[in-house]
C-alpha cells in the first residue's frame, strides 16, 4: 500500500498456496521452498512489503545473496514491485526507502567473514535467499544477531533454498530432516546466563514446488532445467527432495516414501526390529504390514513404519551409553499396548560361543523387551528394503511415518562400502538401517504384479497436507 495515498495500490498477490502461508507466517524464523520455481524471491520480496506496510518507518531490513549475480537479479525484480508503490532505490547504498519511510538494503556475502560488517546493525527483518549456496550456517546466524528493534517490532529471519550446492548437509539437517515434509513449528529453548530465564525461539519449513507457481510457464522451466542436470537431481529440484545424496547406497528413496501419520487398523500385523548399540546408537522399529483395504493408496504387503525409538545423544551416530536392560524400558514404553506379534534383532546379541555370561539379549528381557534372531544376511537384506523402495510402477512398497526422523535422516546418507561395493559403509550411521532391514527381512516382499491396477494414487500427502495451513493465526501456528 502506498503511504500517500488512502486507496490501496495491488502490485503483487501471493499465490494461494504456500507462498500466501509464507508471507502470513508469524513464526521468527520461516524456512520456504526446498524446489525450484516455487515463487520464492516473489514471496521474499512481498512478504517485505506486507511487513513494511504494518511497521512503517520502523521496519529496517537487510536481504543477503551469496553472489552479486544473484544479487542484481534480485534488485530488479523488487523495482518492478516497488516503484509503483513510491519507494526510492539508492543505486550507491543498494537500499530501498519506502513511502512510508521503511528501508530494506540489499547485501551480498562472497565470504563468511562479511558478515561481521552488520555487527551492531538492528534490524527487524533478515531475508537469506538461496541459503544452501553459503557453505556455512555461520554467516547467517551473525546476521540473526542483529535482529533487533527498539520500538517493539515483531522482528524475524526468512530463508528459502534448495536440494544441492554447497549447504546442502546443513540446510538439510535445520529445516529438512526435523520435518521432511514441513509445516511443523521447531521450538528451541534459550537460557539467560544472568537470571535464568528462558527464551523460546521457534522455526519452520514451509515446502513450495514448481506446481504452487501460477505466474510461471511450467511446461518451458521444467524442460530447462532437465537440460541442466541429471535426472536424479532434477527431481530433487523439483520435488524439493533432500534425499539426495552423491554415491548414495539407496538412491531409490525419495520424499515418496514419507507420509503423514494415521491410525494403523487393529487387525494389521505388526512387528518390530532391534538393532543394539551402546556408544552408538540404539534403534527400534515397528511396522505394520499394509492389507490393501481402509488405505488403498498402500498397496497389500507393503510395510508402514510408523514408530521409532532411536537411542542417541543428540549429535551424529553417539548413542546413550544406556544398558540393554533401560534401553528396553524405553522400548516397552513406547509400544505400549500394540500387539507386536516379534521383534527381531541382530543375532550377535544373543547366547553363543562370543556371549560369555549373561547375553545382551537376556538383558532386554529382563526390561521387558523380547526378541528373537533376525535374519542378518546383509546383502539379502539390502534388496529387500530396495525392491520396497522401487515397488512396482513407481508405487512403493515401503512408507515411513515423518515422525521416524531417523531412518528418514540417515538411509539416504548411507554410502557404499569402498572395498565392498554390493555393500554400505558400516562407519555411516546405519543403525536405524540395521533396525529396518530386519523387519524386511521378517517380512520378505514376493511382488504381486496383477494388484497394482487396482491400487488407488489419487493426489497424496502433500496437497492434502497443505489444505490444512493455510491462512493461519498465529496461536493456530503454534
Amino acid at each position: 500500500m502506498d503511504g500517500a495515498t488512502s486507496a490501496p495500490i495491488v502490485v503483487w498477490e501471493p499465490d494461494p498456496g504456500p507462498q500466501t502461508a509464507y508471507v502470513s507466517c508469524p513464526v521468527f524464523e520461516v524456512a520456504y521452498g526446498g524446489a525450484r520455481g516455487g515463487g520464492k524471491t516473489d514471496g521474499t520480496l512481498g512478504e517485505w512489503i506486507n511487513h513494511s506496510d504494518q511497521w512503517r518507518e520502523h521496519a529496517i531490513g537487510l536481504m543477503v545473496r551469496r553472489t552479486l549475480t544473484e544479487l542484481t537479479e534480485t534488485i530488479e525484480r523488487s523495482k518492478e514491485l516497488f516503484e509503483p508503490l513510491g519507494a526510492v532505490f539508492n543505486e550507491q547504498k543498494k537500499m530501498w526507502r519506502m513511502s512510508n519511510g521503511a528501508r530494506l538494503r540489499f547485501a551480498y556475502l562472497e565470504n563468511d567473514a562479511d558478515a561481521n560488517q552488520y555487527q551492531g546493525h538492528s534490524y527487524s527483518r533478515v531475508y537469506v535467499e538461496e541459503a544452501g549456496n553459503f557453505p556455512s550456517i555461520n554467516p547467517i546466524l551473525k546476521l540473526i544477531a542483529t535482529l533487533r528493534s527498539g520500538h517493539n517490532v515483531p522482528c524475524g529471519i526468512r530463508l528459502t533454498f534448495n536440494p544441492g550446492g554447497v549447504g546442502h548437509h546443513w540446510v538439510k539437517a535445520r529445516y529438512w530432516d526435523p520435518a521432511p515434509l514441513g509445516w511443523k513449528i521447531i521450538v528451541e529453548e534459550f537460557e539467560d546466563p544472568w537470571n535464568g530465564e528462558i527464551t523460546l525461539k521457534e522455526r519452520v519449513f514451509i515446502p513450495a514446488k514448481v506446481t504452487d507457481n501460477k505466474h510461471i510457464n511450467r511446461r518451458e522451466y521444467v524442460a530447462n532445467l532437465q537440460m541442466q542436470g541429471s535426472p536424479t537431481l532434477v527431481k530433487a529440484w523439483l520435488e524439493g527432495d533432500f534425499t539426495v545424496v552423491a554415491g548414495a547406497y539407496f538412491p531409490e528413496f525419495g520424499i515418496q516414501h514419507i507420509i503423514e501419520p494415521f491410525d494403523i487398523p487393529e487387525h494389521w500385523t505388526r512387528i518390530g526390529g532391534y538393532d543394539y548399540g551402546l556408544d552408538k546408537p540404539f534403534s527400534y522399529h515397528t511396522a505394520a504390514v499394509a492389507c490393501g483395504e481402509y488405505f488403498p493408496e498402500y498397496p497389500r504387503g507393503s510395510l508402514i513404519f510408523y514408530r521409532e525409538v532411536y537411542g542417541w545423544n543428540g549429535k551424529p551416530n553417539e548413542g546413550l551409553g544406556l544398558p540393554a536392560s533401560e534401553q528396553a524400558k524405553l522400548i516397552t514404553k513406547a509400544i505400549g499396548n500394540d500387539d507386536i506379534i516379534k521383534t527381531v534383532a541382530d543375532p550377535s546379541i544373543f547366547p553363543g560361543p562370543k556371549n560369555k555370561g549373561v547375553s545382551i539379549a537376556e538383558d532386554l528381557i529382563d526390561g521387558g523387551l523380547f526378541v528373537q534372531r533376525a535374519d542378518n544376511a546383509r546383502i539379502a537384506g539390502a534388496n529387500q528394503l530396495r525392491k520396497r523402495l522401487k515397488g512396482i510402477n513407481e508405487v512403493p512398497y515401503v512408507y515411513f511415518f515423518k515422525t521416524c526422523t531417523h531412518i528418514i535422516r540417515t538411509i539416504p546418507a548411507l554410502q557404499h562400502d569402498p572395498d565392498k561395493p554390493i555393500d554400505c559403509d558400516t562407519d555411516g550411521e546405519d543403525h536405524a538401517y540395521d533396525s529396518g532391514r530386519y523387519l524386511c527381512m521378517a517380512r520378505p516382499w514376493v511382488q504381486d504384479e496383477e494388484k497394482v491396477e487396482e491400487i488407488d494414487t489419487s493426489p497424496g500427502t502433500y496437497n492434502n497436507l497443505l489444505s490444512s495451513h493455510l491462512n493461519r493465526t498465529r496461536s493456530e501456528w503454534r
